[in-house]
């Protein structure tokens, strides 16, 4: 099977046809219409075999996290997603993994009618690259650089359960099986907020999508806003599972952990009202407040100053 009959057989043949896509795979470019006052919004993720996952994964979850990351990304911005390009690299041309990697991969987007609009592909190590494109209106925009002291600090869902997952799969823990049938899923195939992002359009300021982990993140709007921030482990929404193995893993795989893939925004006291009629099926918990004062400081539960181990991934981290 060559290149151009790879395409037709596994990638031209997807779910989505959106009206606003004029020409999209089979040409040299793709032909895209954006909507009239919307800002074009633009996001990539590279996920590497062996670094960003295990060579032998489930290609259904693969194929779902790969698109799941950059519309998380997009969800962070308040955007509506639209199109995306796929750029992957094949050891060599396994029909039957392709099959499951294209199941999962458009069951996401046929979910949020996001269409594939082109991309590459090329014989080489494992790698999918992936850049994803929506559209958000230019004042509604969520950013990193928006937050403002007395911003009340909120997250949707929980955290810590993907954390924990790969920690059990690298066998630095070892986690009951119902436990862990509990959080795989969590780090496998992770909800990306895209509704949740739009629908605080108008409401929030600042905002990221929880990736590297909580610290991290948030240190990133910190930096950005020129702010700093006081947070509160008891106000940290967990599962009951990553609850009962604290004592294990101590708070550093909740903090720091990563791929939670949650969204983490900064509200301001006059739309808290608002915020609170929304009704996220994931819920939102509010975790601290923004400050003034450069720095993010952790308080346990008894008030105290908590001093975490880890602050969260760094791709080129020494080893």
């Amino acid at each position: 099977m060559n290149e151009f009959e790879l395409i037709r057989t596994f990638f031209a043949r997807q779910p989505v046809s959106r009206a606003d896509v004029k020409t999209g795979i089979g040409d040299d470019a793709a032909l895209l219409r954006p909507p009239h006052n919307q800002c074009l919004t633009v996001t990539s993720d590279l996920l590497v075999a062996g670094v960003h996952f295990f060579p032998d994964v489930d290609p259904v979850s693969l194929g779902h996290k790969a698109l799941a990351v950059n519309l998380s990304d997009l969800a962070a911005m308040g955007a509506e997603p639209a199109w995306f390009l796929l750029n992957l690299t094949l050891p060599n041309v396994d029909a039957a993994w392709l099959e499951k990697f294209c199941q999962g991969m458009f069951d996401l987007a046929r979910e949020y009618n996001v269409q594939l609009v082109g991309g590459d592909t090329s014989r080489g190590p494992l790698a999918i690259g992936i850049e994803a494109h929506g559209f958000v209106p230019e004042a509604m925009a969520l950013r990193r650089a928006a937050a403002k002291a007395g911003d009340r600090i909120y997250v949707t869902g929980t955290l810590g359960d993907a954390a924990l997952a790969l920690r059990h799969r690298r066998e630095e823990i070892r986690l009951p099986e119902r436990d862990f049938a509990a959080v795989a899923g969590q780090l496998d195939r992770p909800t990306p907020r895209v509704r949740e992002g739009m629908a605080l359009r108008g409401i929030a300021h600042g905002a990221i999508d929880i990736s590297d982990g909580l610290l991290a993140d948030l240190g990133h709007i910190l930096e950005m806003s020129g702010v700093g921030a006081r947070i509160f482990l008891d106000r940290i929404p967990v599962s009951d599972v990553t609850r009962r193995h604290l004592a294990e893993t101590g708070w550093e795989t909740v903090l720091a952990g990563g791929d939670d893939y949650e969204l983490c925004f900064t509200v301001p006291d006059n739309n808290v009202a608002a915020l609170e009629k929304l009704k996220f099926a994931c819920g939102f918990h509010r975790i601290g407040e923004i400050e003034a004062v450069p720095g993010l400081r952790v308080m346990d539960e008894s008030g105290k100053p908590y001093y975490p181990k880890a602050t969260g991934h760094n791709h080129f981290a020494e080893k």
